[in-house]
């Protein structure tokens, strides 16, 4: 997975095993997939702010958040400029992943059966994200 250079992202693999949990590291840093319906933020409702849970980085606001029964937080859209989306080929099918622009970190992947106004569905897995509370 490339790195981006920056001062407070880690340089090696070590360094990510050392700032992570074992689970953030399979999800954010293997390209892995919590098992549905176990993530802590699943059922989040409060006001504030998804950040990366590997580089702190703002990614989705509260108030994109929503219900879609699928088993891991959604979103129907991102703060701007704060994910990139790459082809997915993986696992015999063909998908669009999300990835946090600052780190690289695996973040999910993006579908077209969202809700207005945007028509998307951000899937995310909460082992890569962190909570800000807003109150």
């Amino acid at each position: 997975m490339p790195r981006k250079k920056k001062s407070d992202i880690p340089e090696s693999e070590d360094e990510w095993k050392r700032r992570l949990t074992p689970e953030q590291y399979r999800v954010l840093r293997g390209k892995d997939t919590e098992i549905p319906f176990t993530g802590k933020l699943l059922f989040n409702k409060e006001k504030g702010t998804y950040s990366c849970a590997a580089c702190g980085a703002e990614l989705f606001s509260s108030e994109t958040k929503y219900d879609s029964d699928c088993g891991w937080p959604s979103f129907y859209a991102p703060l701007k400029d704060k994910v990139e989306l790459h082809e997915d080929k993986s696992l015999g099918m063909v998908r669009i992943e999300v990835t946090c622009k600052k780190c690289g970190g695996h973040l999910g992947h993006v579908f077209d059966d969202g809700p207005k106004p945007t028509g998307k569905r951000y899937c995310i897995n909460s082992a890569s994200l962190a909570f800000i509370s807003k109150t």
